[in-house]
C-alpha cells in the first residue's frame, strides 16, 4: 500500500494571480512562507531556505523546481541537508469566479527519518495547515 499524501485544499478570496505571485515572487513569499535564498518559477531552478524544528534544531530546505505552469501549479523537490529523505511538494490554483482554490500535496513522507519529531506526518500536516489557513490568508489580506 502507498502512503498516503498530505493533501490540503482551501478556496481564498483572491484572484488567481495574486496567489500565483504569493507562491512564486520571493520578495512576496518572504512575507508568509519562507525567507528564502531566492526563487523563480522555471524548472530546474534550485532554491534553499532554513527553519527551525520544535526543539530549535536548524534545518536547511534543499529545493529544486520540477513543475511550473503559470498561474497553474508550481512543484518543486523538498529534501534536508544532512538528513535522508526526499519529497516532493505542489500547489495547484483552480479559478473559481472571483475566488481561488488551493491545493497543496506534498508525497514522500515516509523517505524521512521516522526517529526525528519534526518528520513526523503531524508535524507536516501541522506546519502546512499553518500556512494554508493563517499565513496565507493574513498576507492575502494584508496585501
Amino acid at each position: 500500500m502507498q502512503p498516503s499524501p498530505i493533501i490540503i485544499e482551501k478556496t481564498y478570496d483572491a484572484s488567481v494571480e495574486k496567489i500565483w505571485k504569493a507562491l512564486t515572487d520571493k520578495n512576496e513569499m518572504r512575507k508568509w512562507y519562507f525567507d528564502v535564498s531566492d526563487f523563480k518559477p522555471e524548472v530546474g531552478f534550485e532554491f534553499q531556505f532554513s527553519g527551525k524544528g520544535s526543539d530549535g534544531t536548524e534545518y536547511v530546505h534543499l529545493c529544486k523546481v520540477t513543475e511550473a505552469i503559470t498561474n497553474k501549479k508550481i512543484a518543486y523537490s523538498w529534501t534536508y541537508r544532512d538528513q535522508g529523505g526526499d519529497s516532493l511538494v505542489s500547489f495547484e490554483l483552480f479559478g473559481e469566479g472571483d475566488k481561488t482554490r488551493l491545493k497543496l500535496t506534498h508525497v514522500g513522507l515516509e523517505t524521512f527519518p521516522t526517529n526525528l519529531k519534526d518528520f513526523t506526518r503531524e508535524s507536516f500536516v501541522g506546519g502546512w495547515t499553518y500556512f494554508t489557513s493563517e499565513a496565507l490568508p493574513k498576507y492575502l489580506e494584508n496585501n
